[in-house]
């Protein structure tokens, strides 16, 4: 397999990793992540399951220590030339083969950073790691040093973005020409899963979200299909996913009569995307952001159905989460930049009625703001 990158994009990856190891006087940095792993390297697997790491150390070198099943997984799909494969077997400890492997590369006594926020350590893991390294090295927590790198998006990457918002494009163009009474949301799930494959896309990061009647106002996948009645209301969150980025969008799709209810949800959820769309530049925050949101909904008198976010980044991600570092909420000041691929979403929950009602769609951050990915129009879809 060739990588998905060019040479000169990981190299500049690379040496933007090891700028700020220099600037944290950090000797090497274990990571975790597999996402970390992917953007530094195009390592794809979801080994991370189990215990790996990718030591990066300050001159540049990278080793993967991994399991058996990974090794040539990693020789074809990266640029690491340097595997190191722990044991499996009932008592073995891959903490204690990274010590090891840390010594060889003469790593004792040095500042160590390590990616504690990682799904590919578990508490259990993390134990381990840290009994072995006690004595060993100066740990710093580096976590969110990797993610805040990924978040500004190169143009190989925003290439990558676009074509998976045109598989979340046709996903949903596919799926609602089944959306009618009687239609099963297997059918629809199904639709929305073979536009992305059949457009050349990958698995999502995490399950595809549907769920009509009361279900649509849950936000996360569960198991049991129905079907549509002939009056109804079926919340839909899914993805195209290209080279694993992602694209996700959102939508509420009402079947037969629109309840006087869910005009009025939508309504306030149209002009809050509306009004984020705007405010999307390079001279606010994500906390500032949130801010707008949440006055608007206050305006219409939803606060209590709204949650306490309205979006986050999106990119290359893997399970068990399409979410990059850091909601769209309250208090956070990262500052929106040129490159960033952002979520933003107005989910309105009336549990009170049993009303959904619910809008996400990603833009891409320029110079001059936020350009929708998706060409489909926010209008409220009725079928």
């Amino acid at each position: 397999m060739s990588l998905w990158f060019s040479a000169e994009e990981y190299k500049r990856r690379r040496n933007t990793l090891l700028s700020h190891l220099k600037k944290d006087k950090l000797d090497a940095v274990l990571l975790f992540a597999q996402e970390s792993m992917y953007w530094l390297t195009g390592y794809e697997t979801f080994g991370f399951c189990l215990f790996q790491c990718l030591v990066v150390k300050a001159d540049g070198e990278q080793v993967l220590l991994t399991r058996a099943p990974d090794l040539r997984q990693a020789q074809a799909t990266s640029n690491i030339t340097n595997i190191v494969v722990w044991q499996d077997g009932q008592d073995a400890n891959p903490a204690l083969d990274l010590r090891n492997l840390l010594n060889d590369l003469g790593l004792l006594g040095c500042r160590v950073g390590i990616e504690y926020r990682a799904h590919g350590l578990t508490g259990a893991d993390c134990r381990r790691l840290d009994e072995q390294l006690a004595n060993f090295a100066k740990i710093i927590d580096i976590s969110g040093m990797v993610d805040h790198l990924r978040l500004v998006k190169s143009d190989e990457e925003i290439a990558f973005v676009r074509k998976a918002a045109a598989l979340t494009d046709e996903g949903l163009k596919t799926a609602l020409k089944l959306v009618r009474k009687g239609a099963n949301e297997a059918d629809i799930l199904t639709a929305l899963t073979h536009a992305n494959f059949s457009g050349g896309g990958d698995f999502p990061a995490n399950d595809y979200v549907i769920g009509s009647g009361s279900d649509a106002l849950l936000c996360r996948s569960h198991s049991g299909r129905r079907k549509l009645a002939a009056r109804d209301q079926l919340t839909l969150e899914w993805s195209g996913v290209f080279r694993h980025y992602h694209a996700p969008m959102m939508r509420t799709v009402l079947v037969g009569k629109p309840d006087p209810r869910h005009i009025e949800l939508y309504e306030a959820a149209d002009t809050a995307m509306t009004a984020l769309e705007k405010a999307m530049q390079p001279t606010t925050s994500f906390g500032s952001l949130f801010d707008i949101y949440a006055r608007i909904i206050e305006d219409h008198n939803l606060t209590r159905h709204r949650f306490n976010a309205c979006g986050y980044p999106v990119g290359a991600r893997f399970a068990p989460s399409w979410m990059e570092d850091g909601q769209i909420q309250s208090g956070n000041n990262t500052p929106i930049k040129p490159g960033m691929v952002l979520l933003v979403h107005a989910m309105l929950f009336d549990s009170d009625a049993t009303i959904a009602m619910a809008m996400a769609q990603t833009y891409l951050i320029t110079q001059n703001g936020a350009k929708s990915l998706s060409h489909h129009p926010r209008e409220l879809i009725v079928k």
